[in-house]
């Protein structure tokens, strides 16, 4: 297939500060023989290299890597933490992470791979799958097939034992360019991530039910709209609020029948009607979908700022208990919130009662990444690979034993009072930064429950769990990887598709557009390409299939 390019409009940057310093070592040839120099390099890299155990080699040696950073993961160097500055004496590998905050990554993480200006790996960096197969084929990400094969025996373990994880992380030429960020697909309350949160204690003093239907759901928040719940003597209880309207939505999709193959695909599912693909956002349900948000938002019960909050803006409103429902990890991690529950799937105002708020288990494809600048590949593979074993993602979620956490008479793992009840009233995460780094997400490695003891593991969030597993999807597709041609097409025209609809779904919401307009609406979107859309899912979703 051949697509008709769309002209893009390119957005330059200007960039006032050096991006990185220090590629890992990487420099020019001088006067030698390029080839000579290249092989005695790896002869020497080969015999500092221990295949099995640690330490990982035999003589120190430094990597930088180009660091992801959330918000919420402190900004005390990662050098400093007790789980790196641990890892560095185990493996003789000292690293540099170079860290840069999420809200400004893909700004410079796609200008640093367009300049040549990146070093040994990308950690955390959030590479999607595009990227990995376009820098992949031009050999600035290395394949890691064979270095895999050899020296990630953790990583290979878990593709033979989730034969979808290897199908998800290999790209249309058949290579594996990334180590992911995985989640147990056991781990269901992990996968959910963010629940819907109500306070229990406020359901009680209005005499109300937890909400088991969206009518039930609409009837407590408008109930909360007119109640002095947090006794302040004002009526500045906010029903909803969140950061984006989306995640609301997402939660919803279920009661109306859409989005049922998970989080992953944001527009395409399988009709269970037909069990054909199906362009969902254009459909009767969906449209029944924002009609409910618009009456929630038009009667005062979504948070007027959703559109445009932040997650510092949205905890803050939670911390002074003026919040009764949101979506986020979990209240008592993000903001000290007490008495919240979450809800399971909500039945749907036809019937349909299904829990579609699940990720992709394979969350991050392009968690970490090996570049053409790094003259220690197995050393780096067998580095990364340590956290996708029992013992590495341990020590990487949990720290060291009798420091940061301690074994309970049953076995299980949990953090010190330090942590779980910080003197100073830091929160969880906040007292974690002394000593791990996985705090908002998006690392490589591998998360279960048993070692994982975040805000999902808390006995809310595995209780949240428990609510959506009787009524949560049955098939789950993982990521649709594109060939070049079909990314080009996704780029251009299916990213205008997908703005377009971001934009209109807004107004539907928020009543700038009536939905009087809405078959004109449906008929734009089909004549920006909707049937070309289609036939680009349709042939990743028979590679998809044909690869099981």
């Amino acid at each position: 297939m051949r697509w008709k390019k769309w002209t893009a409009l390119t957005v330059s940057s200007v960039m006032t500060a050096t991006l990185l310093a220090g590629c890992g070592g990487a420099g020019d040839n001088g006067g030698t023989s390029g080839a000579s120099q290249e092989q005695e390099g790896e002869t020497a890299q080969s015999q500092n290299l221990n295949a099995t155990g640690m330490p990982i080699v035999k003589e120190p040696i430094e990597l930088t890597f180009f660091t992801g950073l959330a918000a919420t993961n402190g900004s005390n160097k990662f050098e400093e933490r007790l789980v790196w500055s641990e890892y560095a004496k185990m493996s003789n590998i000292k690293v540099n992470f170079q860290t840069v905050p999420f809200e400004n990554l893909t700004e410079k993480r796609n200008l640093a791979l367009a300049n040549g200006d990146y070093p040994d790996a990308l950690y955390s960096a959030r590479v999607p799958a595009a990227d990995l197969m376009k820098y992949g084929s031009q050999g600035v990400f290395i394949r890691l097939n064979d270095l895999i094969d050899q020296y990630a025996p953790n990583l290979k373990k878990l593709m033979e034992k989730y034969p979808d994880l290897r199908k998800a992380l290999t790209m249309p030429d058949g290579n594996i360019y990334s180590f992911p960020s995985f989640y147990s697909p056991e781990f269901l309350p992990m996968l959910i991530g963010t629940p819907l949160w109500v306070k229990k204690d406020w359901l009680d003093k209005l005499g109300m039910e937890v909400p088991q239907t969206t009518e039930e759901f609409y009837q407590y928040l408008k109930a909360v709209k007119t109640t002095d719940l947090n006794g302040n003597g004002q009526l500045d209880e906010i029903p909803y609020s969140g950061t984006g309207i989306n995640p609301l939505m997402e939660q919803l999709m279920g009661a109306w029948g859409v989005g049922t193959r998970g989080l992953g695909h944001k527009h395409v599912d399988i009709d269970p009607k037909t069990n054909e693909l199906r362009f969902f956002r254009t459909t009767e349900n969906f449209k029944e979908l924002l009609q409910y948000m618009n009456r929630l938002y038009t009667e005062g019960l979504i948070d007027k700022d959703v559109f445009t909050q932040t997650g510092n803006a949205l905890y803050a409103k939670g911390g002074k208990d003026l919040l009764a429902a949101t979506i986020n990890p979990n209240p008592k991690t993000q903001f000290n919130g007490e008495g919240y529950i979450g809800l399971g799937a909500l039945k749907g105002p036809h019937g349909d009662q299904l829990y579609t708020h699940i990720k992709v288990p394979m969350v991050w494809p392009g968690a970490f990444v090996i570049t053409d600048k790094n003259k220690n590949p197995e050393a780096t593979v067998r580095w990364i690979d340590h956290f996708y074993g029992d013992e590495g993602a341990t020590f990487y979620f949990m720290g060291k034993e009798g420091v940061s956490y301690n074994k309970t008479a049953d076995g299980k793992l949990e953090y010190v009072d330090e942590i779980r009840n910080n003197p100073s009233g830091l929160t969880m995460d906040q007292a974690l930064t002394k000593y791990v780094s996985w705090m908002g997400g998006s690392y490589p490695g591998y998360v279960q429950e048993k070692y994982f003891k975040g805000s999902e593991t808390l006995p809310e969030s595995i209780e949240a769990g428990k609510k959506a597993e009787p009524h949560a999807i049955k098939e789950l597709w993982y990521n649709f990887n594109f060939t070049d041609e079909e990314t080009e097409f996704m780029s251009s025209i299916g990213s205008d598709i997908h703005t377009y609809i971001k934009e209109m779904e807004a107004k539907f919401i928020t009543g700038a557009t009536p939905f009087s307009e809405w078959d004109k609406y449906v008929q734009t979107v089909q004549g920006m390409g909707v049937d070309q859309y289609m036939k680009v899912y349709k042939a990743a979703y028979d590679r998809y299939n044909q690869s099981k």
